[in-house]
């Protein structure tokens, strides 16, 4: 499919773009979902899809009304996202373990109508339930307790049969809220044809077919999961494994084990923990048929050790909350592990300079915009942010990236995180990238201090891959590998060893954090 193709006019509903591709083919004894406590099938979900939606309906819920899930990954969450969307309100799915400010900001924010937690969480709810500032009411799961509707009373009298309510390709369908490292979480405010492409990329590139398992571990509040395993897994009538609580590399190894998956879906940090702790040693990894990462830069070291250790490639791409979908990527036929990927047939990036002139010359970094029909329509409540983002079919993605003459596109940072030093812009992904090539480097981060003269320099913390590792000798030789790779004006001021890099549940390096520590111990020079 082509950009020009992907667009929709007429009437449509979400909830059934996600479910009618499978029900269609006569897949409705095939198993949709998995998770702790039950299998459930196409026709299955379809049904409890209705249910839920009509028993929203019948409490009030209106189109465009937002409901909001604080809950595990499960089938139910994937039905009454799906009821949701069906009856037109607009489903959000966030982290029930956020800190308290965020999760009141965001559910003072939605102004949900309806929120559903789990039963263990209510005592904490309870404890923010008189800051909301709007009426709604309250589902339990997986427990009760007095004078609280769970999620058996509402669905005891609902119907198993609903008409969708029709949409505007335009309506709002879903949002999603941004994980990031520091600040306000921001909603990126999905519209329901944005669902139309979310199976290509699994379709056209990793050619899924129905039955195949799909496990994902990062959870279905997060784009990446929420539209290539529930959005994309469901309309290519695959199997979605879906596990409660955060992933662990144990845990994973047994979900692997149990179920076989035939795709991964994970991130670098977490690729990189199956191999420290000797999980991807297990054969079943081996099984795999294809490993995919997104969230970060894939580290070329780290890549061939996975191929190395268990003979499976993983394929990398990048995509973004306002995206929904990768938009670079590399595929099994066209693979470049140094490479971010190439640009999929229903999307188009281009790229400037910091000042919005364009670039079309091969291997000069710039910042890329992209237009491709799953880009979200803004975001909620942040218009100053909104106009920066979006300029017509555009959406800045604030990511620098290069081309080169064969279509293979790199990322090299974020244009935010790009640092000025001696009056030229440095990257901190090249920095991190070459010590993250020596083996004896797991994580690596860059961040800047200014100098008495208040002139920005670099300091490089790491994280040995070992704890035997000996520290000095380590950066010894990290500093060695940087002075042969990188201009002298890339060359970190320090390079810092310390036992952990922090980093927030998603895998992400919390570099505002290493930023506070060398505030407090190292005084500018």
């Amino acid at each position: 499919m082509t950009l020009q193709q992907s667009y929709v006019e007429s009437a449509m509903n979400a909830g059934d773009e996600i479910l009618t591709p499978a029900l269609s083919q006569g897949l409705g004894a095939f198993v949709a979902i998995v998770d702790e406590k039950e299998s459930v099938t196409y026709s299955q979900l379809n049904v409890r899809a209705n249910r839920f939606g009509n028993a929203l309906r019948d409490q009030g819920v209106r189109p465009e009304e937002r409901v909001l899930f604080l809950l595990e990954d499960s089938a139910d969450l994937v039905a009454a996202y799906l009821g949701v969307m069906r009856i037109g309100a607009v489903a959000i799915a966030f982290n029930r373990m956020a800190v308290e400010r965020d999760l009141l900001f965001v559910i003072n924010e939605s102004r949900a109508r309806v929120l559903f937690i789990e039963a263990e969480f209510l005592a904490t709810f309870q404890q923010l339930q008189e800051k909301i500032r709007h009426p709604f009411s309250l589902v339990i799961r997986n427990g009760s307790a007095e004078g609280q509707q769970t999620i058996t009373d509402l669905l005891s009298k609902s119907r198993p049969e609903l008409v969708s309510t029709p949409m505007s390709p335009d309506d709002m369908a879903f949002w999603i809220y941004t994980s990031g490292t520091t600040g306000k979480p921001k909603a990126a405010v999905h519209l329901h044809h944005d669902v139309i492409v979310s199976d290509l990329h699994l379709r056209e590139n990793l050619k899924v077919q129905p039955g195949e398992k799909i496990l994902c571990t990062s959870k279905l509040f997060f784009a990446y999961p929420l539209a290539h395993g529930f959005f994309a897994g469901l309309r290519c009538g695959a199997t979605l494994i879906l596990f409660d609580g955060w992933p662990t590399p144990e845990r994973t190894g047994q979900l692997v084990e149990k179920y076989r998956p035939d795709l991964f879906f994970s991130v670098p940090t977490f690729y990189r923990k199956l191999l420290n702790e000797g999980i991807a040693d297990h054969p079943w990894f081996r099984n795999i048929r294809c490993c995919i990462s997104a969230g970060e830069q894939l580290p070329e070291p780290l890549y061939g050790e996975w191929k190395r250790i268990t003979g499976n490639t993983i394929y990398q791409g990048i995509g973004t909350t306002e995206t929904l979908i990768l938009f670079i990527v590399n595929t099994p036929e066209a693979n470049k592990p140094s490479a971010t990927g190439r640009v999929v047939p229903w999307a188009e990036v281009r790229l400037t300079t910091q000042e919005g002139e364009p670039i079309t010359t091969a291997n000069t970094p710039g910042v890329a915009w992209l237009r491709m029909p799953s880009v979200c329509d803004r975001y909620w409540n942040r218009q100053d942010m909104t106009r920066h983002a979006f300029n017509g079919v555009w959406y800045r993605t604030g990511d620098i990236f290069s081309f080169d003459n064969e279509g293979w596109w790199y990322h090299q940072g974020r244009s935010d995180h790009m640092l000025k030093i001696s009056g030229q812009w440095v990257s901190p992904a090249e920095i991190e990238g070459c010590a993250l090539s020596l083996p004896e480097v797991g994580e690596a981060a860059v961040v800047e201090v200014s100098n008495k003269a208040g002139q920005t320099e670099i300091v490089l913390f790491l994280e040995a891959k070992h704890a035997e590792i000996d520290h000095a000798i380590l950066t010894q030789r990290v500093e060695q590998e940087l002075k042969k790779q990188l201009a002298h004006f890339k060359c970190p001021k320090a390079v810092r060893i310390i036992d952990e890099v922090p980093k927030t549940a998603t895998g992400k390096i919390q570099k505002y954090k290493l930023q506070q520590m060398l505030e407090e111990t190292m005084p500018a020079a």
